[in-house]
């Protein structure tokens, strides 16, 4: 166990989220009183931050490091923000020695490290300037500098010339045969809320026809609509068919460019559903196995085996579907590096369009998290290779990178990233990844994000999480969205 002691500041959190890069073993102290301390102060000269920071192991001082930046001109804003990351560099370079681990992001803990590089792309900064300042501003290594920019570079062409008149929808779905035990979603169970599904679509066109009424005064147009969930094929084909058709005669979708619908589990997924999707101009589904090995589904608890993912495959292509994203998960539970080398083998005969490839996240609301002591998860180096051999066979298989977010506790402190092959990127993850574009969710526990991009702004509207209260109090989700998106449209008339 460390302690941590902050001198002449109290941001906490901040130190918080740097130290668990390298460990989860810390505690906040006021003094040295324990065997091993990292202790950081902050001073201020001639408009200058300083940032010390001291290793000490048995009352010794083993290193220290200072990092200092100027101030001058800043706003307060600005100087926030720089007093913040110099705390962090200079205890990111005693820890990267305690540790003798350098996690590839640097002292980034955020969740999209591609939206630094599009601001400074919008500020005409050359490569070779962005390089300079990753590196010496957030530390990032070279290998994921090059990442962050190869897929910005490929964003840019789905997100400018922005248009504020263009947003995407997101439909929630719900409902889950049962809970996987990475999963923090609040699911709500087939067994238990099944009979509520029939309800929870005509409440859910309810929102949408408030929405639609709101979209169509402002002349605003729906560029994506992503239904995701929870597991969207959970509802039966006709619940299904009633939904998706509710859309279109609501919304103009006559000009979106993209439909996805996460088809998911292949338990939940049959020939009927697949012709519902077909015909109701679905254009993109995801059948997502997290794991070609059986031994791992069953642990995660999921209701079905690799065959069935490849079966299900198989009959999406029968039905006619050209454009099929897999997602996989690295680090699962007793999973080595030749257990994902098989999921990649097997994927990679089946030959998705693309291929979405997660770190797990240690999720604070998940089964996994409440029993972590029964699991032996995946060290940092087990990690890294497992990332590599995703990438090497994304390649083979003429699979790009094309988005990326992070999540908090992820093993390894790692990344997701999306890979497709070249047109069959998935617009509405880039949108919703990189906040340039309005998303309106509807559904239980959906979250909207409403952009001001004059500025720089992102305000949320979250739906009740809870199926039977967002059904009973639908009206409430209506009127929030409907005055959320006001203030935006309004704005943008004045």
């Amino acid at each position: 166990m460390i302690g941590v002691v902050l001198k002449g500041h109290d941001f906490k959190y901040e130190v918080s989220e740097l130290i668990k890069l390298f460990t989860s073993e810390f505690r906040m102290i006021d003094t040295r009183d324990c065997m091993m301390v990292v202790e950081n102060s902050l001073f201020f000269y001639n408009d200058k931050v300083f940032s010390k920071t001291v290793y000490c192991e048995n009352y010794n001082e083993i290193n220290e490091h200072v990092e200092y930046r100027s101030l001058e001109g800043l706003c307060e804003r600005e100087r926030k923000k720089v007093i913040k990351e110099t705390i962090k560099r200079s205890m990111f370079k005693i820890l990267e020695k305690k540790f003798r681990i350098t996690p590839p992001w640097g002292i980034l803990t955020g969740i999209r490290p591609v939206k630094i590089v599009h601001s400074l792309l919008d500020d005409n900064f050359s490569d070779e300037q962005i390089r300079e300042k990753l590196t010496n501003d957030y530390l990032i290594s070279d290998e994921k500098i090059d990442l962050a920019l190869d897929i910005a570079r490929r964003e840019r062409q789905f997100i400018y010339p922005i248009d504020e008149n263009k947003v995407s929808l997101y439909v929630s779905i719900p409902f889950c045969p049962t809970r996987c035990y990475y999963c923090s979603f609040p699911a709500n169970s087939l067994k238990q809320f099944g009979r509520l599904k029939p309800t929870y679509v005509a409440k859910l066109l309810e929102e949408v026809d408030g929405v639609a009424k709101l979209l169509e005064e402002q002349n605003k147009s729906i560029e994506t609509l992503y239904i995701g969930g929870g597991t969207p094929t959970t509802l039966s084909p006709e619940e299904m068919d009633t939904l998706i058709k509710g859309l279109f005669e609501r919304f103009d979708l006559s000009n979106i460019k993209e439909f996805t619908v996460e088809a998911g589990r292949p338990d939940t997924i049959n020939r009927e559903m697949l012709e519902v999707l077909k015909k109701n101009n679905v254009d993109r589904i995801s059948i997502n196995p997290q794991s070609m090995n059986d031994e791992t589904l069953q642990k995660i608890g999921r209701n079905h085996n690799v065959q069935d993912i490849i079966d299900t495959f198989h009959l999406a292509r029968e039905v006619g579907f050209d454009n099929i994203n897999m997602d996989i998960i690295l680090g699962l539970v007793d999973e080595n590096l030749d257990m994902v080398r098989n999921t990649l083998d097997k994927i990679k005969e089946l030959s998705p369009e693309s291929l979405t490839v997660h770190t797990l996240a240690v999720k604070r609301t998940s089964k996994l998290k409440e029993n972590l002591e029964d699991y032996e998860l995946a060290q940092y180096e087990e990690m890294v290779k497992m990332i590599s051999l995703a990438k090497e066979y994304a390649s083979d298989m003429g699979l790009n990178p094309y988005y990326m977010y992070r999540q908090k506790n992820m093993v390894g402190n790692m990344e997701n990233l999306g890979y497709s092959r070249k047109g069959a990127e998935c617009i509405y993850n880039i949108e919703m990844i990189e906040d340039k574009q309005t998303i309106i969710a509807l559904g239980a526990d959906a979250v909207s994000k409403v952009v001001f991009l004059d500025e720089n702004r992102i305000e949320r509207f979250a739906n009740i999480k809870d199926v039977r209260e967002y059904v009973s109090r639908i009206e409430e989700m209506i009127e929030g969205k409907i005055k959320l998106l006001d203030s935006l449209y309004l704005k943008e008339e004045e």
